[in-house]
This record gives C-alpha cells, structure tokens and sequence, in this order.
C-alpha cells in the first residue's frame, strides 16, 4: 500500500522596511524583510519561524548579515 503524504513550506511575507547601508554589490539601498514560514507534513504544521531577510532594492541579491 502507498501513502502519499503532502510534504510543503510555505512563505508569507509579514513586512519591508529600509535597512541602514548600502548593498555592497552595486550601492543601491536595503531591504529588510520580515518573513514567516511555515513546514506542514500531511496538512499538520511541523514548524512555524519567522526571520528577518535582507535584499537590494536595486539588483534584488540577497544579502547575508554577519556579527
């Protein structure tokens, strides 16, 4: 017998505010984007986070934070 079973995540986006700096790609100005992303298995939630992102507004790269 097969079980098959809906494996997915799904990402809204919660809010966009402008970031202090410049991208360090091509200058232009930084997004930081509040995301929450759920993980449901078989339509259970597994796991529920929210993260803060960073993008370009100019050549929309992701950018990496580091401490």
């Amino acid at each position: 017998m097969c079980l098959m079973c809906l494996c997915d995540e799904q990402e809204t986006e919660l809010g966009r505010q402008q970031a202090p700096g410049t991208c360090p790609y091509c200058g232009g100005k930084v997004h930081a984007l509040d995301v929450e992303s759920k993980w449901n298995f078989c339509f259970v939630t597994l796991c529920f986070r929210i993260k803060r992102r960073y993008h370009c507004s100019s050549c929309d790269r992701r950018l990496v934070l580091y401490h």
